[in-house]
């Protein structure tokens, strides 16, 4: 069996980092040996101690250090809405918002069949168990607007709604501080389609 030098699995390891390629894996490791070696043991240290010590919580199944995170140990916020979005990113981006005051479910994907992604790689066990505790009265759901955040809304829609809860939908339209004449056909159709009263 082939050796791996250190600086080989350095790359190999940069690599699994989201749009790091060959050649930017290795500018990093070099960049790292010959300038911040201090930097590098840091990183090093704080991923080992991460890898062991974030876990998910027992109800939202977001990343926390505690079998329940901060936000849903808040007695402030809304037992009767759950949010439902695929990554803990996109939770933060809605917390950043504040305009939504409810509790959180994080499915950690999206379904996929052509990936081999499936309810139970989506938690959904999980999910159910959440969404039916008796407290919470409204899913909205908050996966993203892409093909495979389509279907995942309508499968965990249809499953809820069978189950007796009111689900909605984020809305989809026009951004703020945009101009018609820039935003794309598809967005503005939907926004025409999901118009609201006044």
């Amino acid at each position: 069996m082939k050796s791996h030098s250190s600086l080989t699995r350095m790359v190999e390891a940069l690599r699994r980092l989201p749009g790091v390629g060959p050649k930017s894996a290795q500018r990093m490791a070099y960049h790292m040996l010959q300038h911040d070696r201090e930097g590098m043991a840091m990183l090093g240290h704080a991923f080992a101690q991460a890898s062991t010590a974030i876990l998910h919580c027992d109800l939202c199944n977001t990343f926390t250090e505690h079998k329940v995170c901060e936000t849903c140990l808040d007695s402030e916020r809304d037992t009767s809405l759950l949010c439902i979005v695929e990554s803990p990113a996109d939770q933060l981006m809605i917390e950043q918002t504040h305009s939504f005051k409810g509790l959180y479910f994080v499915l950690m994907g999206r379904l996929s069949p052509l990936d081999g992604v499936g309810p139970a790689d989506i938690h959904l066990d999980k999910l159910i168990r959440r969404a039916t505790d008796g407290l919470v009265a409204e899913v909205v759901l908050a996966t993203n607007f892409t093909n495979e955040g389509e279907a995942t809304a309508h499968y965990l829609g249809e499953t809820l709604k069978a189950r007796g809860l009111m689900v909605s939908r984020l809305a989809r339209g026009v951004p703020v501080g945009g101009e018609l004449e820039y935003v794309d056909a598809g967005t503005l159709a939907r926004a025409m389609l999901d118009r609201r009263h006044t």
